[in-house]
């Protein structure tokens, strides 16, 4: 089984109603071959073709929005952003690291369960057909000549 990384965001974020991209590499870092980027789809057909790709192979797959961005500026700030964030990130883990530095070994790994797949209905192996990924392009092109 491989892997699959989206963005986590609330119900209402703008981003979920972007044209979403799925990029798919190896899992294995002694593999190396070119990633292989489709799209675009809607958000949930973006995720149900990920899956259904990733289920019984050694694949990775980013699902993430498209920017439409026009200018250079836009996307310079949203590097900028990417990049505050990071650090930010960094900065808490390691803040993370040095609280759980003298924690006891017998806690870890009990009692969480890691497998949300089933509660978040957009997560499916299956993917859709060729009918609801054309109706997604379709809203899509409208969107974006809109």
């Amino acid at each position: 089984m491989g892997a699959l990384v989206t963005l986590d965001l609330p119900a209402d974020a703008p981003a979920l109603t972007l044209p979403w991209i799925i990029t798919f590499g190896p899992l294995n870092e002694d593999e190396e071959w070119e990633p292989v980027v489709c799209g675009p789809y809607e958000r949930a057909h973006a995720l149900a073709l990920a899956e259904a790709v990733v289920a019984d192979e050694e694949l990775m797959a980013v699902v993430e929005p498209l920017q439409p961005h026009v200018t250079a500026e836009q996307i310079l700030g949203d590097i900028a952003a990417s990049r505050l964030a990071a650090e930010n990130e960094d900065l808490e883990t390691a803040a993370l690291d040095e609280e759980l530095a003298g924690y006891d070994d017998d806690h870890h790994g009990h009692g969480h369960d890691h497998d949300h797949d089933h509660d978040d209905p957009d997560h499916t192996h299956e993917a859709p057909s060729i009918e609801e990924i054309r109706a997604g392009f379709a809203r899509i092109a409208a969107k974006l000549t809109a």
